[in-house]
């Protein structure tokens, strides 16, 4: 009679066996996985799945549902509309099912996708904006998201002692730049710990990109696109700033007029151009379509007055709260949230590695669009709105 611990891992091996002898020749395999921190421990999950739980298991994770996506002031009265919990979970979808048909390791894809928008501070990107104005104030160089994605899941999580996550997962979420427009984006496979040293640091003084190391990530980079586009569209037309039939004709033509169209076509596009490749790629037409449709959203989205009016309100808030608590440091003010809330749950490692401006910097980008706007509240009338 066998015991329970050999029939497990005998049944992990013999799955994940039959896994790997269907995967893509260019995908990644469980057995490439590895950490900056060595683990022994038997586990009965590969590698990139302990990673996805991991990331599921954090702070930031749940805290994904309390940032909204683009219309940041639209929480207060319609819960429907996006968040960035729910935008993860379209990434993830979106992803699975292209890597799943291109034989990819889904577990990898899941992992990535669930962790890439970790450190997006607050009120989307208008809040990334403000708070990269901030941060270059203070001089601790450019604050982008995907960068303190990283910062968070390394230095940030499990009290500061960050997870331990596998190269390919770390080096998918701080690669995942789904602003980028790529109509072919092939993996950089020698890509190694240092590579990701020297991006993040070049990081600090400019806007530059990097290609991923893996296959999945190029995936989930161009997932994220997917994941968004059509989804800003029917958010925008839910509140009235936009009409179906305003989409330029071209782009609706080849892409459709509805999420689930343009997602669709985005899909299958991917997976046709992309199937047996060692990259993931669009065909010329769709990805031009692409192209004009963000163009689009930029202008009659992203940049529409009504958002435009709330981010004087986010850009002069965004500058009171890092002053404040950056004095808050130094007068060392036990009663401030930044030390009750932060600073007082991470290690010692955390705390010496970083100055007191990356500190405030932390702590911003971890908030909910409500938990900025009480503690705003709170500091400057409480009760009354800032004008």
């Amino acid at each position: 009679m066998h015991n329970k611990e050999y029939v497990l891992d005998k049944l992990f091996k013999e799955t994940s066996l039959h896994e790997e002898e269907h995967l893509s020749r260019f995908a990644t395999k469980n057995n490439e996985a590895y950490r900056q921190i060595e683990e022994h421990e038997k586990r009965l999950r590969g590698p990139f799945a302990i990673d996805r739980d991991r990331i599921i298991h954090t702070g930031a994770y749940r805290r994904y549902q309390g940032k909204t996506q683009v219309v940041y002031f639209s929480n207060l009265f319609d819960e429907e509309m996006s968040n960035r919990s729910l935008h993860t979970t379209y990434v993830s979808q979106v992803s699975r099912s292209i890597g799943k048909m291109l034989h990819l390791n889904v577990d990898l894809i899941e992992a990535i996708a669930l962790g890439h928008d970790l450190g997006h501070p607050p009120f989307g990107h208008d809040g990334e904006e403000m708070l990269n104005e901030c941060c270059v104030k203070h001089d601790i160089g450019r604050f982008h998201h995907n960068i303190e994605s990283l910062f968070i899941v390394d230095h940030i999580t499990n009290h500061g002692k960050g997870l331990n996550l596998t190269f390919q997962v770390r080096d998918g979420i701080v690669s995942h730049d789904g602003e980028v427009h790529d109509e072919k984006l092939h993996p950089k496979r020698d890509k190694t710990e240092k590579d990701l040293e020297e991006f993040l640091h070049m990081m600090k003084t400019e806007n530059t990109t990097s290609p991923p190391a893996t296959l999945e990530a190029c995936v989930v980079r161009i997932s994220d696109t997917i994941a968004y586009i059509g989804q800003d569209i029917e958010d925008a037309i839910r509140m009235g700033f936009l009409k179906r039939e305003e989409l330029p004709e071209d782009a609706a033509n080849k892409l459709g007029t509805t999420n689930d169209e343009i997602v669709s076509t985005l899909i299958t596009n991917v997976i046709y151009n992309s199937f047996d490749k060692d990259y993931v790629a669009f065909d010329t037409e769709t990805s031009d379509a692409l192209y004009e449709l963000k163009r689009f959203n930029y202008e009659k989205i992203y940049n529409h007055p009504l958002i435009k009016k709330e981010k004087i309100t986010i850009k002069r808030g965004m500058q009171i709260l890092f002053d404040k608590y950056m004095i808050d440091i130094e007068k060392k003010n036990a009663e401030s949230k930044i030390f009750i809330h932060f600073l007082n749950h991470k290690s010692e490692q955390y705390i010496e590695i970083t100055n007191n401006a990356e500190k405030v910097r932390d702590f911003i980008a971890t908030m909910t669009d409500r938990y900025f706007n009480q503690e705003l509240s709170e500091y400057v009338l409480p009760g009354r709105a800032i004008e």
